[in-house]
């Protein structure tokens, strides 16, 4: 099977698609989706957080947030808000956030190549949003979270990309936190070849973000061959593919709620037998790849770890991995940061303030910044078949829901 395809996508008409558009379903909870999708009877969250539209308090996983979650599709469908293009094709997503821009190209991606690691991991999936993934894949019949994929740049796809977007766009629109989206049709014959032949002679292509949506869809698959329905659509999954050097990561920073009984000078006098240890008049967002700030009672400390301890090891050199194994373990005791409730993570998104709050208000004691985790750490630790420490990275921006979904029939 191919490494890509294309796929008739089941998108918003261009005149709704602002009504349409919407933030991914994992970065709200129903509170705040409910909130988002008020007045707003198009928007995706309809679909992509039914529970919005059942009584308050109902379970997200309950069944009847899926099958609400299909009802609420075919109206759209019925309305006419929602179409299906009439043949298979690629799409050009571009992306723009704060003068950054990424021009990505939006396919459906091979289970097959999943399986076998063709499309590479660097994260453990959870099974109980594995089943959520699931279910609400087999009450719509379609794929509609995108996994936000990454290939290694190459020249002649990253022009094809950037030529596309020269055409009018089908839609453009700007969200309303400030991220534009601006979505092409590729829908000549010979560019889809030309694509789908460049990414067949690649070696691998990488999951940034989407692990459980991923691996729900080669759930679905199997579940599908098992049946023996002959349906070769589940054999993909809708994604994003940018190149790798487009692709922008925010630092992932860590706040914990004590010093294991410490004082602060305690605790600076074993931070040193690690770290070379400066004490900041602001706070410290770290310049380079083994800095790192730390925020304790009130002050910001630069530590720069010792050049010894850091290992010739894909997994192990990281910033998460250096800062977890030299001191949040050895010092404060946090030995498994996924079921350990002493320790958080703060999106980078959140800036350095964030960090400050949550240790000025009493609820953490102790906050650390870290330098963001570079693409070329992430495909080195895929590569070697390695997973990534929880909570490495974080993308931004984020890819919509909404503006098209893969369609399993």
């Amino acid at each position: 099977m191919p490494l890509i395809k294309p796929f008739a996508g089941l998108r918003p008409v261009p005149e709704r698609a602002e009504e349409v558009v919407a933030p991914p379903y994992d970065v709200l909870n129903s509170a705040e989706a409910r909130e988002r999708a008020a007045g707003r009877p198009w928007s995706f969250l309809h679909i992509s957080k039914a529970e919005i539209d059942l009584p308050e308090g109902t379970d997200p996983y309950d069944p009847s947030v899926y099958a609400k979650s299909a009802e609420n599709m075919q109206k759209m469908l019925q309305e006419g808000i929602l179409i299906r293009e009439e043949k298979p094709c690629y799409y050009a997503y571009r992306l723009i956030m704060d003068g950054h821009s990424q021009v990505g190209l939006v396919a459906t991606a091979s289970v097959a190549d999943y399986d076998i690691n063709r499309v590479r991991k660097h994260e453990y999936t959870r099974p109980a949003k594995e089943d959520d993934r699931v279910r609400q894949i087999e009450a719509l019949n379609a794929q509609t979270g995108p996994v936000l994929l990454a290939y290694k740049s190459q020249a002649d796809m990253d022009a094809i990309l950037e030529e596309t977007t020269k055409q009018p766009p089908l839609v453009d629109v700007t969200a309303d936190d400030g991220v534009q989206h601006t979505f092409w049709v590729i829908d000549d014959d010979a560019t889809i070849e030309k694509i789908s032949a460049g990414f067949e002679a690649m070696n691998a292509i990488y999951i940034a973000d989407g692990h459980h949506r991923s691996a729900s869809a080669s759930r679905v698959a199997k579940s599908h061959e098992m049946s023996g329905d002959g349906n070769q659509n589940c054999d993909y999954f809708l994604s994003v593919i940018y190149p790798h050097n487009q692709m922008n990561i925010l630092d992932y920073n860590r706040v914990i709620t004590d010093l294991k009984g410490l004082s602060k000078d305690e605790l600076l006098e074993k931070v040193k037998t690690a770290f070379t240890v400066t004490e900041e008049s602001s706070a410290v967002k770290p310049a380079k790849a083994t800095e790192f700030g730390m925020y304790v009672d009130g002050q910001w400390y630069r530590l720069n770890i010792n050049d010894e301890l850091v290992p010739n090891d894909p997994v192990a050199s990281l910033d998460v991995s250096l800062l977890a194994n030299n001191l949040i373990e050895p010092f404060l005791g946090v030995s498994d940061p996924r079921t350990d409730n002493r320790i958080d993570f703060v999106g980078g998104i959140r800036g350095l303030a964030g960090l400050e709050k949550r240790v000025n208000s009493g609820e953490m004691a102790i906050a650390f910044s870290l330098y963001p985790t570079s693409m070329e750490a992430l495909m080195a630790v895929a590569d070697a078949g390695e997973v990534m420490p929880p909570k490495s990275t974080w993308f931004e921006p984020k890819l919509a829901d909404g503006l098209v979904s893969h369609v399993l029939d």
